[in-house]
């Protein structure tokens, strides 16, 4: 046999190399996923349960009318102004005490909301309901994170958490209505407590914690800028929903928090311990990921207000069917949340971003075609099913890439700094978009169902545009990193 021949037979005979296997999630990282996600579920529906019943709950414990947007404001300052604070605390004290800790926290505040008699007993619940929050959110998130490796397992998890996190503002709404219209709005805080009492229970055992060698000193100056900038930050944006965004109270709130922001940024670059590390808030993958979180979370959550409106105003819509009408959306999150961590795994962050974005961008803008029929209805169903995927796409390439090239004991951090920007962003959206449409209808200057769809359909334009611009962005600045096209982490 000649020695070409001989080649080509042990070629045909070799055995072709395998493809590296896909690694799989052990049992306990399973446990650890299901609680860790658990915990992230309850807190995605606390933000939202209590909307559709705000007016029955005002009704029940005396809120004027003008008050009544406080009940979610005071969860919103607390829960968004005190996540980068906490976060560089779970990385100081531990991740696994301060989780457990705010879950306790956050059982006993909804008992507390529950038996509430009095306005103020009941914002003391929410404030402490935002706290504990605040402290879930990123330790959870961090002890994700640490629970599995850089790589496609995290991507699978971080995708699992963004999908849960999403269909949880949408439960909320269905579950605040069924509750309300079922039982009481009492149950819309008191479903919290067997939920917490469960993960509060298993935790310990389940749960391996992640620490500090050491124990660093807390940046105090820091920590005060940080958390004061941005509790001022959500009150004025909080305030320019319900007074405008020229009035004075709202202006000197987003001025001051502006003011502290910028002084934070020079204490942390003079700070012998910074609670931020100046280097973490010049990393690309920082910068970019959240601010493809931000515009994720502003465009989305306000996409929900805008179309509440619609279907309520417009098509008479009941606050039950405006919940159940959502769950289209919130099936949609769930599937593009499940391919988020593939999508990263296999096209990178920056694709699967920018697919994301246009997708969304693409379906939002077709609900400008939206009419006064009853008929239009299943555009708004169809888009916001195929919006939802590609919001999704976009909030777990977010995660992903703000979250990565970081080293364990700084996942706090990290986590902290995505969850503010998921918090800040879900409180800016309804104001900026609300301030769009209101204005586009004192224009016309009448009330009926035409004019508060002219008002709503120039406000989707513009968050169709801010969707696509954020995607462009990403696109542009986050620059590919070898060959999984991940988001360039210098």
């Amino acid at each position: 046999m000649s020695a070409p021949s001989q080649i080509q037979q042990r070629g045909a005979t070799a055995p072709a190399v395998a493809p590296p296997a896909t690694p799989r999630m052990t049992g306990r990282q399973k446990l650890v996923l299901t609680l860790l996600l658990g915990a992230q579920f309850m807190i995605a529906v606390d933000f939202s349960i209590l909307n559709v019943a705000l007016p029955v709950v005002g009704e029940g414990l005396g809120f004027s009318l003008p008050n009544l947007q406080w009940i979610a404001t005071s969860f919103a300052l607390a829960a968004a102004g005190f996540t980068l604070l906490f976060g560089r605390i779970a990385d100081l004290v531990g991740r696994k005490r301060l989780f457990v800790g705010g879950m306790v926290v956050l059982g006993l505040s909804s008992a507390l909301g529950g038996l509430a008699t009095s306005p103020e007993v009941l914002l003391t619940a929410r404030v402490l309901q935002g706290l504990a929050t605040a402290a879930v959110t990123p330790a959870g998130l961090a002890l994700l994170t640490t629970a599995f490796k850089e790589g496609p397992l995290r991507e699978r998890a971080l995708g699992l958490n963004g999908a849960l996190m999403s269909a949880g503002f949408t439960a909320g709404a269905i579950l605040g209505g069924l509750l309300t219209d079922l039982l009481s709005w009492r149950w819309a805080f008191f479903v919290n407590v067997p939920v917490a009492a469960l993960v509060v229970a298993l935790a310990p055992s389940v749960i391996t914690d992640s620490r500090p060698a050491g124990r660093p000193r807390l940046d105090i100056p820091g920590a005060a800028t940080v958390t004061g900038g941005l509790l001022l930050l959500v009150y004025g944006l909080t305030q320019a929903g319900a007074t405008g965004w020229t009035a004075p109270t709202t202006l000197t709130a987003l001025l001051a928090g502006a003011a502290l922001l910028i002084a934070f940024w020079f204490v942390e670059k003079r700070s012998a311990a910074p609670l931020v590390p100046v280097r973490i808030l010049k990393r690309r993958s920082v910068i970019w990921g959240n601010a493809t979180g931000l515009i994720a979370f502003v465009t989305e959550t306000s996409l929900v207000f805008l179309l509440t409106l619609y279907l309520q105003e417009v098509l008479g819509y009941s606050p039950l069917a405006t919940g159940l009408a959502f769950g289209v959306l919130g099936i949609g999150t769930v599937i593009g949340g499940t391919l988020g961590g593939r999508a990263v795994g296999r096209f990178g962050n920056r694709t699967t971003i920018v697919t994301g974005g246009v997708i969304q961008a693409v379906a939002t803008l077709s609900l400008v075609a939206l009419g006064t029929s009853g008929a239009w209805i299943w555009l708004l169903l169809a888009a916001t099913f195929i919006g939802g995927i590609g919001n999704m796409l976009m909030i777990v390439g977010f995660m992903v890439t703000a979250t990565s090239g970081l080293p364990d004991d700084e996942q706090g951090l990290a986590t902290g700094l995505a969850t503010m920007t998921q918090q800040v962003g879900i409180t800016m959206g309804i104001p900026i978009m609300s301030a769009i449409a209101t204005a586009r209808m004192s224009g016309l200057g009448d009330g009926d169902p035409q004019t508060v769809l002219s008002g709503v359909s120039l406000a989707i334009l513009v968050n169709s545009a801010l969707v696509l611009a954020g995607a462009l962005l990403a696109g542009a600045f986050l620059r590919p990193r070898g060959a999984r096209g991940g988001a360039d982490q210098g």
